[in-house]
């Protein structure tokens, strides 16, 4: 059969981009296409669960305008579906006169993106909310919470089944092809006609790109974060979500505590290069990920100019004294001997051949197909919206014949 749309990926950005396809054009022929035996097995189900607010985006961007927009979606549908959050908020911590000025940008970018019952905070304040924590002045950010992503996941592959969408396991996409006004899918799993395509491949997005005939404008640079535990007797330093003030040179917020969904506090992540696209641990090494990196000139041109940022990180991933040093920042009670071996994910992360990291989401289209280049964190969070907004796109360029979208 010759399907309407074809999604490639089921992590949560391809089931959301589903789902919403589904709701906005009724009996659509849809099928959504994952290369694991599972959904959400990388990016999405390794991620700490946070539901980020927009306090750090550039306002006017696509990720201040999607996060704020999708977290409120994100919420109403947990409400919707009994999906496990809350909004437990969360600070963000200035941990010396340095770092106020920066705290101080985060402010005026949070109240540009709308955000509701931001609330700037002294030491004594910060106490009042964190009681383990410090820092010279804070924002509280009622807004942030924690979910369970992988059952949002799991509710979506249900609603998509429920509408008439298909999900294929173990599906993995070799080559993208026109055949006439069709693509044709290829995979290891068979062959499937298509009317249009979105790729939503994350960790994989450049190379679907490649499998579609077109050149990427980015290439993706897999991050490793690595996360600790802490442990049971320990976990009353932290009450809800710490975080401190990043450094806007780099893309990553920092080492900082979460509490989890389902308990427990998680610390983390820190950020070093994985020598694999699935390269969880340093001993994941995958030849052709690592080609592929190690020969790209933006990640040379990247860490020439960053050589203590990332020096450091491969340092602190290496030394857990120095991991609790950076977490000392911010809760100085906090022990080596409290943290315990606990998850890591990688970050796909989009880099152009000059170094520069694709900080926005980013979107890149062909003919007959839309590609997700660009969805890292708060993707998660934004992924409602972001399945909006790729709906709009697919339905500005392609009409089911016969079906009308609402």
């Amino acid at each position: 059969m010759t399907h309407d749309v074809v999604v490639v990926g089921g992590g949560i950005v391809g089931l959301a981009a589903a789902y919403r396809l589904l709701e906005a054009s009724p009996g659509l022929k849809l099928l959504l296409l994952e290369k694991e035996p599972k959904l959400a097995a990388h990016q999405t189900g390794r991620n700490s669960g946070v539901l980020h607010s927009g306090l750090y985006y550039k306002p006017g961007s696509e990720k201040a305008r999607l996060s704020v927009s999708g977290l409120q979606q994100m919420i109403a549908f947990c409400r919707g579906y009994g999906v496990a959050h809350e909004q437990c908020g969360k600070i963000v911590v200035a941990s010396d006169e340095n770092e106020l000025p920066r705290l101080e940008t985060l402010w005026q970018r949070g109240n540009a993106n709308g955000l509701s019952g931001l609330r700037k905070l002294d030491p004594s304040q910060i106490k009042e909310i964190e009681p383990y924590a410090a820092g010279v002045a804070a924002i509280h950010v009622p807004q942030e919470g924690i979910v369970d992503y992988p059952a949002v996941c799991e509710k979506l592959a249900e609603l998509i089944r429920e509408n008439g969408g298909e999900i294929t396991l173990n599906a993995r996409v070799e080559k993208m092809a026109a055949e006439g006004s069709e693509k044709i899918v290829e995979t290891n799993a068979g062959k499937f006609r298509s009317k249009f395509v979105v790729s939503c491949g994350g960790l994989y997005s450049d190379r679907l790109v490649k499998a579609a005939g077109q050149k990427p404008a980015a290439k993706i640079i897999p991050f490793r974060g690595e996360y600790f535990q802490i442990k049971k007797e320990r976990q009353f330093l932290v009450r809800h979500l710490i975080y401190p003030v990043p450094d806007p040179k780099f893309p990553f917020l920092g080492v900082h505590f979460t509490r989890l969904i389902h308990g427990g506090i998680e610390a983390g992540p820190n950020a070093v290069l994985a020598f694999a696209r699935e390269g969880y641990r340093w001993t994941n090494v995958n030849p052709r990920d690592l080609a592929e990196s190690l020969t790209f000139p933006g990640l040379w041109k990247f860490l020439a100019r960053y050589p203590s940022l990332w020096s450091y990180e491969i340092f602190r991933s290496l030394s857990r004294a120095e991991f609790t040093r950076s977490l000392q920042k911010l809760v100085p009670e906090i022990r080596t001997d409290d943290l315990e071996p606990g998850a890591s994910a990688v970050r796909a992360q989009a880099m152009t051949p000059d170094g520069n990291l694709i900080e926005d989401f980013h979107f890149e289209e062909g003919p007959g197909i839309l590609h997700v280049i660009n969805a890292p964190s708060p993707a998660a969070t934004a992924s409602l919206a972001i399945g909006k907004r790729i709906t709009e796109k697919v339905l500005t360029r392609f009409q089911p014949s016969g079906k009308q979208h609402i």
